[in-house]
């Protein structure tokens, strides 16, 4: 088939308007993902979304490549492509959640990823109204939410580990009062001796009202000598 000919057919034309399309859409959120160091992120965002429209071009141009369906004699469901897909991209989105201890961090990834392939559908079977007013609302999610979700009055939550020397610890009491003094509680405290290491563990999450008191927290605990180790993970997306 020479270009003449595809360029003559309209539903080639339609067919390259709706992957360019996904291609971008794809691209326009995932650069928002990459701008904030997600591992998944620009390049994955426009080939999930190009390629669930590719796929629902399937359905939508089944007469292409099974002309049979012409007489009516044979009908398909597009919605079970669209089942596949779906369950195919929960894989992809639980390969961007990582978990580091107790913090889970890449849900909202995963989510932006799933509602992409949402997105490519729309734009596989030609709903482009939906698929646009789609791709805003995400990239608002995306971008304004988070600027209204860090202005927000909200708790910081961490995971707190610090380990002392065996024989020369820190009361709990006096731990909760240092702790309680630069603006923290304390929830899910746990205890840790390991005595061939020779060594003192407590874990814990704390909460504050501000996440400088964390810095606040660790600039002090450095000057503690009998502080040997310790840790403050932030909990987040």
């Amino acid at each position: 088939m020479d270009v003449r000919t595809l360029l003559a057919d309209p539903a080639y034309l339609d067919m390259t308007q709706r992957l360019v399309a996904a291609l971008l859409i794809g691209a326009a959120i995932g650069l928002e993902r990459s701008y904030h160091g997600r591992p998944a992120g620009f390049r994955t965002h426009a080939l999930v979304c190009m390629s669930t429209a590719l796929l629902m071009l399937i359905t939508v141009y089944e007469t292409r490549w099974f002309p049979e369906l012409t007489g009516g004699r044979i009908t398909l469901d597009p919605t079970r492509m669209t089942q596949g897909i779906m369950t195919g991209i929960g894989f992809l989105g639980a390969g961007t959640i990582m978990k580091e201890g107790l913090s889970v961090r890449g849900l909202t990834t995963a989510a932006s990823i799933w509602t992409t392939a949402a997105i490519g559908v729309l734009v596989g079977i030609g709903f482009f109204f939906p698929a646009l007013l789609a791709t805003v609302l995400t990239l608002g999610t995306l971008s304004l939410f988070r600027w209204v979700e860090s202005r927000m009055p909200s708790q910081f939550y961490a995971h707190f580990a610090v380990r002392f020397d065996r024989h020369a610890k820190m009361d709990e009491t006096e731990l909760r009062r240092l702790l309680k003094r630069y603006g923290f509680t304390i929830a899910n405290l746990n205890y840790r001796l390991d005595s061939d290491a020779g060594f003192f563990e407590y874990r814990m999450v704390v909460r504050t009202g501000s996440a400088a008191n964390a810095s606040a927290l660790a600039d002090m605990l450095d000057t503690l000598e009998i502080v040997k180790e310790f840790r403050v993970s932030p909990l987040g997306d």
